[in-house]
Parts: structure tokens; sequence; C-alpha cells
């Protein structure tokens, strides 16, 4: 059975596969029936064909050999933050992000913590000079990887504010890039985009635009020279639940990044952390999320994610618990250890469908990038509200989809289980929170599609 049979055949055509499909449906319109377009106007075929690949593909630019499971730690307490780093490990995490609104103390919270063998990431709310720098010389000493993640136009984007003011914010981390140019001290946080609703060539626009404020700063100004070396950038992203799409966004990414990066004579390969979307997920048949957060950290995967940090399936409505933690990270440990998808680094080459939808939504992205640039860059259509208002147009789009059903969540809009009562079980708010408080511009604000639905549902639950 060693014979190769596929030169006993003659080859067939994207026509007369055509054809074939065409007669089989009777009579049937082709592209009415068959053919179906993306929220990002990508006319999506029933078939792909070798014909369809005009060239032979190009390897993504920093597409990972292996990939992480990383655990989420928010520090309050230094010393259950840190049991609970250790814990993660030991049960299986490779990588520790570490959330924190405050300073805390450095030593105590990292005691113990095997540093050459284990990445931290770093989600800090607040940006301290001496803080940082503390934080970095004692990582260095530990020869740790850490990646302290820094995003002031992130904090811009979704609290409206800067975290002191536009030239502070920039000054002090050109002074991180300057002095630790081997660190990975910048990032850019795409997370936002996504669950507020923008579709994925906006998510993939607004990612380089955003970087290309930073390249654009810190290449620019004469103190600056001999910082291109440090200028390495780190992906945060959400990923959603178009299986194929989602795959095909990673890999985009990373392809326009390089495009970019080339420009700017920088480190043309970027580090992404993936994470699943919050825009899904549901109250109500809540264990649904974890068919959600499986798929989605399966796209994270295939797409070429460097680290990848599951959701919770109860993280809307129950404070951080042992038991939602651990079944979030044994979906990544079965997906690893058992589904084999470390097997192969790179899967998906060669897919004409995913190969297609990969140019497809990199071209798009990088005409909605250079409206953009030709629009004065990304800042100043932050400022102006065109950013904002672009997501809100296609949010208000998915959420007519859903609300008509059309976009269905399972337990949310279709088969639902009325006998499903959450009223006693919230830890937490699960809706948007109105904060109000002065600030240099709107911020673009997470909304999940099924709240007006489940606020609904829990005034009914007190009525009855």
């Amino acid at each position: 059975m060693n014979k190769f049979l596929f030169s006993e055949f003659d080859p067939v055509s994207a026509k007369q596969w055509k054809q074939k499909i065409q007669v089989d449906l009777k009579g049937a319109d082709y592209n009415n029936t068959l053919v179906w377009q993306s929220a990002e106007g990508i006319n999506v075929k029933p078939f792909y064909h070798a014909e369809d690949a005009k060239s032979a593909p190009k390897p993504v630019p920093g597409h990972p050999n292996q990939w992480s499971i990383a655990q989420d730690v928010f520090i309050d307490d230094e010393s259950i933050a840190n049991n609970l780093m250790l814990d993660a490990i030991k049960r299986g995490a490779e990588a520790i992000i570490i959330t924190s609104e405050k300073e805390f103390n450095i030593a105590a919270s990292l005691l113990n913590f095997p540093f050459k063998n284990v990445p931290i990431y770093f989600t800090l709310k607040f940006i301290s000079e001496a803080f940082i720098t503390q934080l970095i010389e004692y990582l260095t000493k530990q020869q740790a990887t850490a990646f302290y993640n820094i995003d002031i136009i992130g904090n811009l984007v979704s609290t409206g504010n800067w975290f002191s003011n536009l030239k502070s914010d920039h000054d002090i981390v050109g002074k991180f890039l300057r002095k630790n140019d081997s660190e990975n001290i910048l990032s850019v946080d795409t997370c936002v985009y996504q669950n507020a609703g923008a579709n994925i060539t906006q998510q993939l626009a607004y990612a380089i635009a955003q970087a290309t404020e930073y390249l654009n700063h810190y290449t620019s100004a004469s103190k600056n020279e001999g910082i291109r070396s440090a200028l390495k950038m780190t992906f945060q992203v959400s990923v959603g639940s178009n299986y194929f799409f989602e795959i095909a966004k990673i890999r985009a990414l990373r392809k326009l990044y390089a495009l970019i990066a080339k420009e700017f004579h920088v480190p043309q390969t970027c580090h992404i952390v993936a994470r699943p979307t919050k825009r899904n997920k549901t109250i109500y048949d809540y264990n649904i999320n974890m068919l959600r957060t499986t798929t989605e950290c399966m796209s994270a995967v295939l797409g070429g994610a460097d680290t990848i940090c599951n959701l919770p399936y109860d993280a809307l409505y129950h404070k951080s618990n042992e038991f939602g933690e651990r079944i979030s990270r044994n979906q990544l440990l079965i997906l690893k250890a058992e589904s084999y998808f470390d097997a192969v680094s790179n899967p998906t080459d060669g897919s004409y469908y995913i190969e297609n939808l990969t140019s497809e939504l990199a071209k798009k992205a990088l005409e909605v990038f250079k409206e953009i640039e030709a629009g004065g860059g990304f800042l100043s259509q932050l400022k102006e509200g065109i950013i904002l208002r672009k997501i809100k147009e296609s949010a208000s789009k998915e959420q007519h989809l859903f609300d008509e059903g059309k976009l269905v969540l399972l337990g949310t809009n279709k088969h639902i289980n009325n006998q499903d009562k959450m009223k006693n079980d919230l830890e937490l708010y699960p809706f948007v929170k109105t904060n109000v408080r002065k600030t240099l511009i709107q911020p673009i604000i997470e909304r999940r599609l099924s709240e007006k639905t489940e606020q609904k549902r829990l005034e009914n639950e007190s009525i009855l």
C-alpha cells in the first residue's frame, strides 16, 4: 500500500467541481444557495480548490513550534496569589498571567516561582516608573522570561483616559525601552475590540494601527535612536466562535504585523496571547460556555497563538474559584495531551480555505488600516470618535442578528430552558456597569450579546 495512487486518476478542475455541484442543486441558484457573505464582506464558497491559490503560500512569520497553557492570577493578597500560581503550575499551567490594579510585594508574590521554566505575563492596570523598574530588575536577576505588556493606548481605549497624560505615558515607556532593549515591554490589547462587537477586519486593522502609533513614536524622535531592537510587540487577542475565520485571523495578524514592522526596520515577528471572547458567553445554560471556549481555544491553537489562557465557564457570574479555574485549565490540557493539538506545529498550512481566508482578511484589514492612516492615524481617529462609531455599527448589526434569532446562542435565544434560574447564583454583576467619570474620550465598552435578554429573564424570575 506504499504506492502513491493519486497519479492514477485524472485531476479535477474547480470548474468541474462547480458543474457537479450545480447538477446536484437541481436548478437552485449556486450563489444564492451555497455562497454566503461574512460580516467582513467575504464571500465564502462551498469548496476551495488548488486554483484558488494563485501562488504557493508563504510561511506565516513567527508561527510558534509549540504553544503554552496560561493561568490568570489576580494579585490582591500576595500570599494567596503566590499559592494560586504555584498550584496552577503544579496542575499543568505552563505560563502565568498576573493582573494587578496596584503595586504589590514582588518577592512575596513570586516566592519559590520556577522562573526559568514558566514565563510570566503582566496586565498592570496602572503605570509606575519606580515599580516597573523594580519589577524588571528583579525578574532579570531571576533570569525569568517576562512580558510586561505595557499598553498605554489600550488604557485610553478602554478607560477613556491616559494613565497620566500622553507625553508622560509615552516618556515612561520610552525609558523602559531604552534601558531594557532585550525585554518584552510593549503590547497591543485587541480584546476590547472583539468584546465590544468589532468584526474581524476591524480587529486586525485596529491592532496594526495601534501598533503603528507606537512604532511611529519610538522610531521617529532623535532621542529614541538605537531603540529599534527593543520594539518587540506582543498582541493580546480575543477569539470568537467563527472557527475557521478565527484561525485565519491570527495568521493574518502575524502577516500584517510583519509587513508593517518591515517598514520601520524593527523585529518582524510578534508574540500572541489568545483567550476566548466574552461577547458570546451567557449566564443561563452556562455549561454551554465550555463548548464555546473549547472551540475558541482550538482556533487559537490552529491559528498559531504562542500562549492561550482559557476563560472559566462561570467567570461572568462567579468570583474566581478553584473548580472553574481547574476546568478551564483542563480543557487546554486535554487539547494538548489527549487530542494531540501539539503534535504538529502548523497543521493549517496548505488548506486552500484557510489560506484564502487569511489572504482576504489581511487584504481587507490593510484597506481599513490605510483609511485610518490617511485620516490622521489611530489616535486621531480614536479621539474624533470614528473608531468607536465604526465598532458600534458592527456591534449593532451583530446584535440585530442575535435579537432576530439568526445568530444563535443555545440556551439563550434558542432551546431555552425556562426552568433555569440564576438570580440567587450571581456573585458578580454580569452586565455593563455605568461609572460616571470625566474622560478625554468616550471609552470603548465591552458588551455581551445576551445582556438584554438575560436582564429580562432575571426580572421575570423576580416576578415568578
